[in-house]
């Protein structure tokens, strides 16, 4: 089963995270989330464990418990369907103004004529 934690501690390393859900069962993996530009835990992680009824466990008792000062919140990770993902073209406009979206006329070199 897959496991989502939240609200970690920043501080909080993957093996600390493995050893308390080594406490109800095997664990196969741990990972938490880092920031790609800073390396910085963004809060969050995940655990798998391929024993369901140990998973459940974990969830059951770990969840609401107090890690380092904080309340963490532990429950089965479900994925996200297909139609949820997000995309990254929110801002960018499908139009026949040109690939910046601009209304300032011009040639296909982008020559703006006269400006």
């Amino acid at each position: 089963m897959n496991i989502f934690v939240g609200s970690l501690p920043f501080s909080i390393e993957e093996a600390d995270l493995r050893e308390s859900f080594e406490a109800y069962g095997a664990v196969d993996s741990v990972k938490i989330i880092t920031d790609k530009f800073t390396g910085r835990s963004k809060g969050f992680g995940f655990v798998e464990m391929p024993v369901d009824a140990d998973a459940q466990k974990a969830i059951e008792e770990l969840n609401g418990a107090s890690v380092q000062g904080r309340t963490i919140v532990v429950n089965k990770s479900e994925p996200k369907p297909e139609g949820e993902r997000r995309s990254f073209n929110n801002n960018r406009r499908n139009d026949s103004r040109g690939s910046y979206g601009n209304n300032r006329g011009g040639d296909s070199r982008g020559n703006r004529g006269g400006y």
